[in-house]
């Protein structure tokens, strides 16, 4: 998956970034299927080992523009994964408490234990982007935060956490395909935000937050990988295996049993 992995240093433009790109896998979407139920049972039986292990601890954060699948990526990457050693945490507008502390603070007290995989669906970057294209703290205020958040994501590292970062790339366009398919499906409704017609006129803004965000916060220990994520199936393809070759390496097995645990007899 290096052929989406944000090289530190680098500069993003999208304009480089196929948001439809396939080259990765020379498969259609049937035999991508079939491999993608394979990472599937690769990744379940991976996480069982990392839970019951209790050594190692691991962040996923997933960003992207409306209807670019956020959900759907934890939906079905995630599907069947044992519920305790998994846990998904949303950003949404901050509380007053979280307010009254630091912006990293409703981030921190949400990290991985050991032996756990945290999912931040949208995630402490909200408060280089959002707050950024909306005015909501001036230039010299979000603009500090891209260091911060280095060391703060460096500072987890170091303390045992495996942080891996997910943006999903869809273009304007296709997005304006995905909101309509939500009005002409009934079942669909409920998934519909009027809000997102009103982000939608500032696309471009960002994308210049994203492209600044991404550049400036790939590091060595927490890199950033930008997920063709229009064709779904591709998408997730490339998630999961990203997962599970991470995962793979960190050459995990399942405790020893307790001593003398053969000669029990259960009566």
């Amino acid at each position: 998956m290096k052929a989406y992995l944000v090289k530190p240093g680098s500069a993003v433009r999208f304009k480089d970034w196929d948001s439809d790109d396939r080259s990765a896998f020379d498969l259609n979407k049937e035999q991508a299927q079939k491999k993608f139920l394979e990472l599937n049972k690769k990744l379940e039986a991976l996480q069982e080992v990392l839970y019951a292990e209790g050594k190692h601890k691991m962040l996923i954060v997933l960003q992207a523009m409306d209807t670019a699948g956020k959900d759907s990526v934890i939906r079905m990457v995630f599907e069947g994964i044992n519920p305790q050693g998994v846990r998904v945490s949303g950003f949404r507008a901050p509380t007053a408490e979280e307010m009254d502390h630091d912006y990293l603070w409703r981030a921190h007290y949400q990290m991985p234990a050991k032996g756990g995989i945290e999912i931040f669906n949208r995630s402490y970057y909200e408060d280089v982007l959002i707050v950024r294209v909306h005015n909501l703290v001036p230039p010299k205020v979000w603009k500090k935060r891209f260091q911060q958040i280095n060391d703060f994501e460096r500072m987890l590292v170091e303390e045992g956490t495996t942080i891996l970062k997910f943006y999903l790339n869809i273009t304007a366009a296709e997005q304006k395909k995905r909101l309509q398919a939500r009005l002409d499906d009934p079942t669909k409704y409920w998934k519909f935000n009027l809000g997102d017609i009103k982000e939608r006129r500032y696309w471009k803004e960002y994308m210049k937050a994203y492209e600044e965000a991404i550049t400036k916060t790939s590091t060595p220990w927490a890199p950033w990988y930008i997920v063709p994520a229009k064709t779904k199936w591709y998408r997730n393809l490339v998630i999961a295996t990203t997962l599970v070759d991470v995962l793979s390496n960190f050459h995990m097995h399942y405790p020893p049993p307790i001593p003398g645990l053969k000669k029990i007899v259960i009566r």
